[in-house]
This record gives C-alpha cells, structure tokens and sequence, in this order.
C-alpha cells in the first residue's frame, strides 16, 4: 500500500501548516509507515493517509510525488 505522510521537518518548533511537507511510502499499514517515519526521520509526523485508486492517480502526476525508501 501507499501512503501519503505529511510532516514538519523538525519536532523543536510549533507545526506551521506552512511548513507542511509531504512524503511518500510503500508499508503494509498506517502504523508501519508511521514507524518507519519515526524510526528513520527526525520529522514531526501530522498525518499519515493511505492513497490509492484516482488519489494516487493524481498525486503522481505532481513533480513532487517520489516514493522513499527507508533502508
């Protein structure tokens, strides 16, 4: 599955929805992406969604759409 995890890049400061990124995983849950997040980032993690079907159509066709691996 594919999942959608949006994040600040740092847990020391307060979460502006201006600095919002977004990243892109294959995991086999939501609690799978958000360890592997957790375990592999310093990212605050706001929100982790799994996309599929015409929302994952969308989403690649944005430049921005990569999946990360973790190793």
């Amino acid at each position: 599955m594919i999942f959608k995890v949006n994040y600040q890049e740092t847990k020391l400061r307060n979460p502006k929805r201006e600095d919002t990124e977004a990243l892109y995983l294959e995991a086999e849950s939501e609690v799978a992406a958000r360890e592997l997040v957790e375990q592999n980032t310093p990212y605050n993690i706001e929100f982790v969604q799994q996309i599929d079907g015409k929302y994952l159509e969308y989403e690649k066709t944005s430049a921005d759409f990569k999946l990360v691996e973790f190793n």
